[in-house]
């Protein structure tokens, strides 16, 4: 296992490969069929989308936990 230190890249990876694998196959699907070419048109869009989906994760998980906890307030 890796040290706590890690926490703040293995969250976002995580979420933005769980996230990315799911939309992008369901869209992909829904935008194209699912047929014979579908692995590898889904594959050209996890791709593309995962690189920016980490990013936006990584860098902006912590204000919207924040704007999550200030919406949240009632007991």
């Amino acid at each position: 296992m890796l040290p706590k230190r890690w926490l703040p890249i293995v969250g976002p990876f995580i979420m933005s490969v769980l996230m990315v694998t799911l939309m992008t196959a369901i869209i992909t699907a829904v935008n194209t069929g699912i047929g014979g070419d579908f692995v590898a048109r889904w594959v050209d869009a996890f791709l593309v989308a995962w690189p920016i989906a980490f990013a936006f994760i990584y860098l902006f998980a912590k204000r919207v936990h924040a704007l999550a906890a200030m919406i949240c307030t009632k007991e």
